[in-house]
């Protein structure tokens, strides 16, 4: 079933006072260098520092009292993880976060700081998995997947929406795409609150399995996950690609050293600091510069918790 308007208005209600509006930021040599008009929506100073906290807190705030006080579960290796151990200590409820071994010790001690329970396990899905439902057995706390969750779709999609309130004549809105589910809430945020906004995700060839489900019309995997770009790379979901499927006009896919030059360029002229994941569509807009010239194009930046001991660049 696809969304509604109501669905997207109501989840602006809900997380509206939990999550930061964030900047949204221009930058007159990046519309130099590519030609086109670029608006910058800011999520890296979001609250634990990536648009995550949207779905998160929405996903928390939509279950029953009784569920909430059972707790929540999720795995990750990162962001998800943080988003769901700060939204479930901003709302009181216990958070077990499951998180693969070889996980960047930076965002395992992030999770815990926040409070939450985390369990560590072998670096596969099957892994991670497994654990996660144990501890729903045993807890009775109720799982949140990272992208592939309706709840969360609808909290990704607020980011979108701001965006677009402040920008409503953009003619492309362009995500990283990982798991789908900031690039599924941010088409149903265009299609009901913009005029004529195409979205397109930006993919690593590396990891290109949104590109080529487009294409086949079923849900790809990834065979490596070597890309930079470590928030992109999972697959989609059965909840989110039948929205990604009907609603997302492309995907560009950019090489990896088109990855790191685009963030080295927002690093050096926008003095923020973003995540590898974040440069990706702003890679794709350098790569294809014809398709955007004079067009208002809006650019989600999607988180900025990096390793800043283990730059690209």
């Amino acid at each position: 079933m696809m969304p509604s308007k109501n669905h997207i208005d109501r989840s602006i209600k809900t997380v509206s006072g939990l999550v930061h509006k964030t900047l949204v930021l221009t930058c007159s040599a990046l519309n130099a260098m590519t030609g086109a008009q670029l608006y910058f929506k800011c999520e890296n100073f979001q609250k634990m520092g990536a648009f995550k906290m949207r779905g998160a807190i929405h996903a928390i705030q939509n279950l029953s009292e009784q569920q909430k006080a059972s707790g929540v579960v999720t795995h990750s290796s990162g962001n998800f993880g943080q988003a769901v151990a700060l939204a479930a200590k901003n709302l009181g409820v216990t958070a077990y976060v499951v998180m693969p071994e070889n996980a960047p010790s930076v965002k395992k001690e992030a999770v815990k700081g926040y409070g939450a329970i985390v369990t560590e396990c072998e670096s596969t899905l099957e892994a991670r998995e497994k654990t996660s439902e144990k501890i729903q057995q045993e807890t009775g706390a109720s799982f949140l997947h990272p992208s592939n969750n309706l709840d969360v779709i609808l909290g990704n999609a607020t980011a979108g929406v701001e965006l677009l309130e402040k920008h409503p004549d953009l003619d492309y809105l362009l995500v990283p795409v990982g798991g789908g589910g900031l690039i599924a809430g941010t088409v149903l945020a265009a299609k009901y609150f913009g005029h004529n906004c195409k979205v397109i995700g930006g993919e690593p060839f590396a990891v290109d399995d949104a590109y080529r489900a487009l294409q086949s019309g079923k849900i790809e995997l990834n065979e490596s996950t070597n890309t930079v770009a470590d928030g992109l790379r999972t697959h989609l979901g059965d909840k989110n690609f039948p929205i990604i499927q009907e609603l997302v006009s492309e995907i560009i896919r950019v090489e990896e050293e088109e990855i790191v030059a685009a963030m080295k360029h927002i690093w050096q002229r926008m003095k923020i600091i973003i995540e590898p994941s974040s440069a990706v569509p702003f890679a794709a807009v350098l790569r294809e510069k014809e398709k955007f010239r004079d067009k208002k194009v809006g650019i989600i930046l999607s988180g900025g918790n990096v390793d800043v001991t283990k730059l690209p660049f």
